[in-house]
């Protein structure tokens, strides 16, 4: 899901430092810093060892995945959100488990495979290189290893797209699944639109949909 950056930004990496400066909780932070479900679900049968978490926004997946014996290449454009990761990953004993990457994923590429990669809910309301993003990460899966993409299914209630007749669709599991263009050798472990129930900044809850794919190389 690509757009053109607005004109409060002039690129990704403007767009996203002003995001996580500006739209800080109580808490000094932009998310719950809690893992995403889908990740967790999805996760929690793989035997820990390398994983690379790409779009690690404050670090909620990298920080959970540390926890449970990951060690983790974490890597988000921002420096603002990676600064609040590597705080919470000091307070939790797990700054040894994660390495911190700020770079823009168009154009940063992995130099060695992973056991495990992740991507999760990575859109943008400005350019993103989504497919081409996905494709590089599945060409970073060690043999034997897990991609594993989480997706929004449905906009979520309340976000400027909801109600936008001109917002682009969003991606289904089956079209990530043709967009990764995986060649013989992966086997589909999961291709699912799945609900959930979170809360929202203003303390609502409500029933999200995500779009999850887990494949591995066999």
């Amino acid at each position: 899901m690509a757009h053109a950056p607005g004109p409060a930004a002039s690129s990704p990496s403007e767009f996203w430092e002003e995001r996580y400066t500006t739209h800080r909780r109580e808490s000094g932070q932009v998310w719950s810093g809690e893992v995403n479900a889908a990740v967790a679900r999805e996760v929690e049968g793989l035997t820990p060892d390398t994983a690379l978490d790409l779009g690690c926004g404050e670090g909620g997946d990298a920080l959970w995945l540390g926890a449970h014996g990951w060690t983790v290449t974490a890597v988000d454009i921002s420096s603002t959100a990676l600064g609040v990761a590597r705080t919470r990953a000091e307070q939790l004993e797990l700054d040894d488990r994660i390495d911190w990457i700020r770079a823009d994923l168009a154009s940063w590429n992995p130099t060695v495979e992973y056991d495990l990669v992740t991507a999760a809910f990575l859109h943008s309301p400005v350019e993103l290189a989504r497919e081409t993003i996905l494709r590089r990460a599945a060409a970073a899966v060690a043999p034997g290893g897990t991609l594993l993409v989480v997706g929004h299914g449905a906009f979520p209630p309340g976000s400027d797209h909801e109600h936008d007749a001109d917002a682009p669709p969003l991606p289904t599991p089956d079209e990530v699944l043709d967009a990764l263009e995986l060649p013989d050798g992966w086997v589909v472990e999961t291709r699912a639109m799945v609900d959930r129930r979170a809360t929202g900044r203003d303390g609502a809850e409500a029933t999200l949909t995500d779009a999850v794919v887990r494949v591995r190389r066999a």
